[in-house]
């Protein structure tokens, strides 16, 4: 039951008395991108002609762990996900791609925080 002092709205949950913003866990659009992120994982280990039993072997995880991070369920550990994409060879490409310095509007926003004597 939530309190009558607390918003919840598709977004999260706000507490008006401790002010914290609790951000949703879930949402289509986030369920979409973890279904669509681990449909490019099983591409990439069909690419490199892998079953699913060696990855999770070399991986050192479950095959349903595995599993689950191929159909963008579950709760996988950061480690074992990038175990997974260090067996699969992308784990460099996948830091790279978060590095804000790597897209047209990170390095926008960097170059105005910079500007004005912010640091990052």
């Amino acid at each position: 039951m939530i309190a009558t002092d607390t918003i919840l709205s598709y977004y999260g949950i706000y507490d008006y008395q401790k002010g914290l913003h609790m951000v949703r866990r879930t949402s289509p659009q986030r369920k979409r991108l973890l279904r669509d992120f681990g449909a490019n994982l099983r591409r990439w280990r069909k690419v490199n002609g892998l079953t699913a039993v060696q990855v999770a072997e070399r991986a050192f995880i479950t095959r349903e762990t595995l599993r689950n991070i191929e159909n963008g369920t579950g709760t996988a550990r950061m480690d074992s996900l990038f175990a997974v994409l260090a067996v699969l060879g992308v784990e460099g490409v996948i830091v790279e791609a978060a590095d804000p310095y790597n897209n047209d509007a990170g390095r926008s926003r960097i170059d105005d925080i910079l500007s004005t004597g912010g640091s990052i």
